[in-house]
């Protein structure tokens, strides 16, 4: 988004990440300390953002952490808090934009996972988490439409991303020997993970312009790993 001269926002909870991404986004980004989880303090990021640049043109919602379990064997609390961090905190963030939005025709990306169309065992509560963004997606897109926002979804397979590079260091392998094991563990017929930067040049077609006819779609993007269209 930078790249492409887009003025960005971000939140989160850890300042020390927070300040690696003000290092590389840029004095000119507002990289903003605040729990998505939180309403009071999502609401404080996106006036903070809109008093600072004037205007809003998109908003992605990319929250999300890896929490599987057997049905029989999880408890209320495990889906309450991932559902709250998955979809509340999307709902939350898109219903405070929509103004903003409705002023400059943006649009709304979630990001989501492959998984949302196909949970297998042992994956909950985050694939029905992630099958209610879905959901929200598409519900959302038909209500907005008319006021000319659109909203779309990202559905990610395996991309390279800070959560790998933690796992291969607590396996104990280099990132390229954890990769090469990702990839023939899971069959993916591209035969490698997905780049960041592919990620964020369909996140930026998704929120730009070149986009103005597609809204209510989950696109995916996992080397062909999903089996299904």
């Amino acid at each position: 988004l930078v790249g492409e001269g887009a003025l960005v926002a971000v939140c989160g909870r850890d300042a020390e990440r927070l300040a690696r991404a003000q290092s590389l986004l840029g004095e000119s980004a507002l990289c903003f300390r605040a729990d998505v989880s939180d309403a009071a303090q999502l609401d404080a990021f996106v006036d903070a953002t809109i008093t600072k640049f004037g205007r809003l043109d998109g908003a992605v919602n990319n929250a999300g952490r890896a929490s599987g379990s057997s049905v029989a064997n999880s408890d209320d609390d495990a889906w309450r808090d991932d559902l709250e961090l998955k979809v509340i905190a999307a709902l939350h963030v898109s219903r405070s934009v929509l103004p903003a939005l409705e002023i400059t025709k943006g649009a709304i990306v979630n990001v989501l996972a492959i998984m949302a169309r196909t949970p297998q065992a042992n994956s909950t509560p985050t694939t029905a988490a992630r099958a209610a963004g879905l959901a929200l997606t598409k519900a959302m897109a038909n209500e907005v439409g008319p006021l000319g926002v659109r909203v779309n979804a990202i559905l990610i397979g395996f991309i390279e991303s800070g959560q790998w590079v933690r796992r291969a260091q607590d396996a104990h392998q280099s990132l390229e020997e954890f990769y090469a094991n990702l990839v023939q563990g899971s069959h993916i017929p591209l035969g490698r993970v997905g780049r960041a930067q592919e990620f964020a040049d369909l996140a930026m077609f998704l929120l730009s312009p070149r986009a103005g006819y597609i809204t209510g779609v989950g696109v995916s993007i996992d080397g062909g790993l999903s089996p299904v269209i």
